[in-house]
């Protein structure tokens, strides 16, 4: 009884979350402002201006324009500062009051890295899943700014069959930077696999990191880039080529520029 009441209770909090202001842009080419909810019973949104309430179905809006959250920025200088333990509070705060409304996402990225980055990939887990479960579709699990920080997670834990359907549906969504990302965590597959050995690192550099480095110069693949340069580096080191990694460096920082 109990954990019926409980799983009661959590469908209340989520289906009835907060309302933000905001923009909903329609597929059929509808922009609407005004304060917007979340309904996760019905896997759509409500959408208040004045005394006029709309809803509109999650397969019928094409994106959301919400205001950043307060703090966010100094929530996530934290995690990339290697302080995460001070943003896990706020950064779960933002997941839960934002589910379904485009900042749950970006902060839920953020919070799987800082459980990573202290070396608890399990509970990095149990938060992207709050996110992906969220979204019937899954969607968040091979798109957007959560997906590679959540194959981390599935790598760390073993789960090479989901990351495997990951990394498939990352790759058909026809998304270069998606694609680039998919690529590179081939390489850390590939990495792991082989214990980090000398041979394991030249595939993983030919297969996978070189491939992004040289071959995505698209302007929007810039960071998959600078990852590449950068992972290419430590392989390069682990086999001897110290002069090609320290140019891979250097483009790493000439790309972070």
């Amino acid at each position: 009884m109990k954990k019926l009441l409980l799983s009661v209770a959590t469908v209340i909090a989520v289906s009835s979350a907060w309302a933000v202001p905001g923009i909903i842009r329609s597929k059929n080419g509808d922009v609407k402002k005004g304060d917007i909810k979340w309904l996760n019973s019905s896997q759509s949104y409500e959408l208040k201006s004045g005394n006029i309430t709309v809803t509109l179905k999650k397969s019928d809006v094409e994106s959301l324009e919400i205001a950043k959250p307060k703090n966010f920025d100094n929530l996530v200088k934290s995690v990339q500062g290697g302080a995460p333990g001070s943003a896990i509070d706020g950064l779960t705060k933002i997941v839960k009051e934002y589910t379904m409304l485009q900042w749950d996402n970006v902060a839920s990225r953020y919070l799987v890295e800082a459980y990573l980055q202290m070396n608890n990939p399990q509970k990095a887990y149990s938060a992207a899943r709050v996110v992906i479960e969220a979204d019937k579709d899954s969607t968040p699990a091979y798109s957007g700014e959560l997906a590679p920080a959540y194959w981390q997670t599935l790598l760390a834990l073993g789960k090479k069959r989901d990351l495997e359907n990951c990394l498939r549906m990352a790759v058909k969504q026809g998304s270069r930077p998606l694609s680039a990302e998919a690529l590179l965590m081939r390489g850390d597959i590939i990495l792991k696999e082989g214990g980090e050995s000398p041979e394991a690192h030249k595939k993983a550099l030919v297969e996978a990191y070189l491939k992004v480095a040289l071959m995505y110069n698209d302007v929007d693949c810039v960071a998959q880039r600078v990852k590449a340069c950068e992972k290419s580096a430590v392989s390069l080191n682990a086999i001897g080529m110290s002069s090609e990694a320290q140019r891979m460096k250097d483009d790493a920082a000439a790309l972070s520029k």
